[in-house]
């Protein structure tokens, strides 16, 4: 039944940790979300701005044409001084030529004849055709339209019954109109221009100008304006993308250092109670062991001595762990004054030179003139004992303890506390600055966590370097009062 239920179980506790909620990853939804918003508002712009480059060019360019058609239109008719009651439009049409007895013959053709000619020379013109009211070809740069009637055009058309200019821009000829006969066929986009011409009135319209043109070098300027808008475009929203990511990753990464600084300092906060409360329970009966340890060791002289001596030191060994826990769990709130980092190393050399001769240790230490730094006189001493403290116990067999002055930069001194004991593997390594993590028997493993709280308290930091069977390396780095 039991080997039925295993796997059972183990699919339940699978499916429980899938389930649970995944932590938010504030950089990775950003940068999806403003990459689709910022990609989509960018593309927006663009082709908005293309399009209106496009259309406000065409519609330049037609106006242009129109003008320039109708000023031609006039000039011609008061070259050959035609009456001013008859228009250009009125004498294109030579089926009407009956109907204008008051205009010398001679006199129209030669209007008509030089109009003509302006029309089918224009720059860059490719087709140029004239329509009657009825929609008939009445002259063309192609002589195979001349005569043809033209029906369903909704160009010609709205620009019969608009009386105004009408423009479009193709890419390709369109097979189904037959006006679009080019002599000699555009190569790549190509511009429609209905250019109506009036009666005398003004009111209606006696004839409409079909200009098909491929302007080359408006082509040109519009690629070239378009190329701008689009790389201003890549580039406007690559720079708003890079920036607002800046400052976003920025802010997670201080957010996490936050959270992760939160959880730290709620777990001390939680191993701080459990501690204090731990300590006064202890204290209490281990005075009253000690003391009476004590008492029995006044009274007895004989086999127990050794033992109660041992109870004596082993009582004072837990007072003394409860200490540096209760130390190493309090706040650190004292505030940050210049220190003599030269003075406060012999302080604690002094202080370990009973210890250092006993274990045979050979200190290399070579101060020099430094600047004060920023920390705290009584927690500095308590990161130097602890690192020395360390490195004394690393070379019970002897050994070489090296100190030295570095300089970090212009705002920075560092203090290199090296040592040719024991050393610590790659685990060890990773592990040393974690609460109550130790190498050491009989050690708390709180000393370095201490040192790494008091470090980063004042604004510095600390490096670990190990190499088993080598010895350990461990670097301070102050910031130093200018």
């Amino acid at each position: 039944m039991n080997i039925q239920t295993r796997p059972l179980q183990q699919e339940e506790a699978d499916i429980r940790l899938s389930s649970r909620k995944q932590p938010f990853n504030l950089l990775r939804w950003f940068s999806l979300i403003s990459m689709a918003v910022i990609g989509t508002v960018a593309v927006a712009l663009g082709a908005v701005s293309t399009r209106f480059v496009i259309t406000e060019s065409v519609q330049r360019d037609a106006l242009l044409t129109s003008q320039f058609i109708q000023a031609i239109a006039s000039a011609e008719v008061r070259h050959v001084a035609i009456p001013n009651v008859r228009t250009m439009g009125e004498l294109l049409d030579p089926r009407k030529d009956k109907d204008f007895t008051d205009v010398d013959p001679l006199a129209r053709a030669s209007a008509r004849g030089e109009f003509l000619d302006h029309v089918e020379h224009l720059p860059d013109v490719i087709l140029a055709n004239i329509y009657a009211p009825d929609r008939m070809v009445i002259w063309s740069t192609n002589p195979e339209l001349m005569g043809t009637t033209i029906h369903a055009d909704e160009d010609l058309d709205q620009a019969f019954a608009s009386r105004m200019p009408v423009s479009a821009s193709y890419h390709n000829v369109d097979e189904g109109r037959m006006e679009q006969k080019f002599v000699t066929p555009p190569d790549y986009i190509f511009i429609e221009n209905y250019i109506p011409l009036f009666d005398a009135d003004h009111e209606n319209v006696t004839a409409m100008v079909e200009i098909y043109k491929e302007p080359k070098d408006l082509i040109e300027r519009m690629e070239r304006g378009l190329a701008l808008i689009w790389l201003a475009t890549a580039l406007g929203g690559g720079l708003i993308y890079s920036g607002l990511y800046w400052i976003v990753r920025r802010a997670a990464i201080l957010l996490a250092t936050q959270q992760k600084q939160l959880i730290t300092n709620e777990t001390f906060v939680a191993l701080g109670e459990m501690s204090s409360a731990v300590a006064h329970s202890l204290r209490n009966p281990l005075a009253t062991i000690r003391s009476s340890a004590q008492l029995a060791l006044e009274f007895d002289s004989g086999p127990a001595h050794k033992n109660i001596n041992d109870i004596i030191g082993q009582v004072d060994r837990m007072s003394k762990w409860v200490r540096e826990l209760l130390q190493s769990l309090r706040p650190l709130n004292d505030e940050p004054e210049p220190v003599n980092l030269v003075a406060a190393l012999h302080d604690s050399l002094m202080a370990f030179e009973q210890q250092i001769a006993k274990a045979g240790v050979h200190v290399v230490f070579e101060p020099k003139e430094t600047p004060m730094v920023l920390s705290q006189q009584v927690q500095l001493t308590q990161i130097l004992n602890s690192l020395l403290a360390n490195a004394v116990e690393a070379m019970d067999r002897g050994g070489t303890l090296t100190i030295t002055l570095e300089p970090n930069d212009a705002k920075g001194i560092g203090v290199v506390v090296s040592d040719t004991g024991k050393g610590m593997n790659e685990e060890q390594r990773s592990m040393a600055f974690r609460p109550f993590f130790t190498t050491k028997q009989g050690g708390l493993g709180v000393g370095l966590v201490l040192v790494k709280r008091i470090m980063e308290r004042f604004g510095g930091a600390v490096k670990l370097d190990s190499r088993e069977g080598e010895g350990t390396r461990v670097r301070l780095s102050f910031k130093r009062i200018p």
